[in-house]
C-alpha cells in the first residue's frame, strides 16, 4: 500500500490517556519513549485497532458515511489499563516511581547524593 488514500470502516476512538481503574497518575508514554518515536508531548487519539503506514505518518480521521448496526460498534467502550512499561527488552514497571519502590537505593542514586552533599 502506498501513500494514496485509503479509507476503513469500523475504528473505534479511544481520547484520554487514563482510567478509573488507574492506580497511579501517569502519561500516555511508555517509560523510555516509544521506539523510533519518542515521547508524546501534544494531544492525541488512540486507535483500536491497527493503521496501515509508518510511525510518524499523518493520518486524516473523519466521521463515518456509514451508520454502524453492529453490536461491536454501537456498545460502550471499557478501557481498563494501558500499558506504559518500557517497550525496549523486558519491561515489567508502569512508573519510575514503582521501579525505585522495587530495586531500593542504587548504586548511581548514591553518587548524586554525594555530589550534592559536596
Amino acid at each position: 500500500m502506498g501513500k494514496g488514500v485509503h479509507t476503513e470502516n469500523g475504528k473505534l476512538i479511544k481520547n484520554n490517556g487514563s482510567t478509573e481503574y488507574d492506580v497511579t497518575e501517569k502519561t500516555i508514554t511508555p517509560m523510555g519513549g516509544f521506539p523510533h518515536y519518542g515521547e508524546v508531548n501534544q494531544d492525541f487519539i488512540m486507535l483500536g485497532g491497527c493503521c496501515m503506514g509508518p510511525k510518524k505518518r499523518v493520518i486524516t480521521l473523519r466521521k463515518s458515511l456509514l451508520t454502524h448496526t453492529k453490536r461491536k460498534a454501537l456498545e460502550k467502550m471499557n478501557l481498563k489499563f494501558i500499558d506504559t512499561s518500557s517497550k525496549f527488552g523486558h519491561g515489567r514497571f508502569q512508573t519510575h516511581q514503582e521501579k525505585r519502590n522495587f530495586m531500593g537505593p542504587l548504586k548511581k542514586d548514591r553518587i548524586k547524593e554525594e555530589l550534592a552533599a559536596a
